[in-house]
């Protein structure tokens, strides 16, 4: 999906002690930092509803970290996006949503 989309894959599961990103990808020159949720079903919500406005703070604060930490001279250009997965009681995948920009980066 996001290979599709013209991405790189550059990093997964990164930690620091502001948090994790599960991937950060690369597409052209802009740096994409992706928060993936799963949910099966919708009786906890949907996966993009599982993003909190502190979740999103603590994406904005992890992303920052990231990029500090590997383009120091730089600033590079930077989102976060959001992939939403939606998987059925078998576990197949009745739906999968992409959203760019999914959190304000300011």
């Amino acid at each position: 999906m996001l290979e599709a989309a013209g991405m790189t894959w550059v990093a997964s599961n990164w930690r620091c002690a502001a948090g994790e990103l599960d991937l950060v990808m690369q597409q052209g020159e802009m740096m994409v930092c992706v928060e993936v949720k799963v949910r099966t079903g919708s009786s906890r919500g949907t996966a993009e509803e599982a993003v909190t406005p502190s979740k999103a703070a603590k994406l904005l604060e992890t992303s920052t970290w990231f990029m500090a930490e590997h383009f120091p001279e730089a600033e590079p250009v930077w989102r976060i996006d959001l992939v939403a997965i939606t998987l059925d009681h078998t576990g197949k995948v009745v739906r999968r949503t992409h959203i760019e920009n999914a959190i304000e980066t300011g």
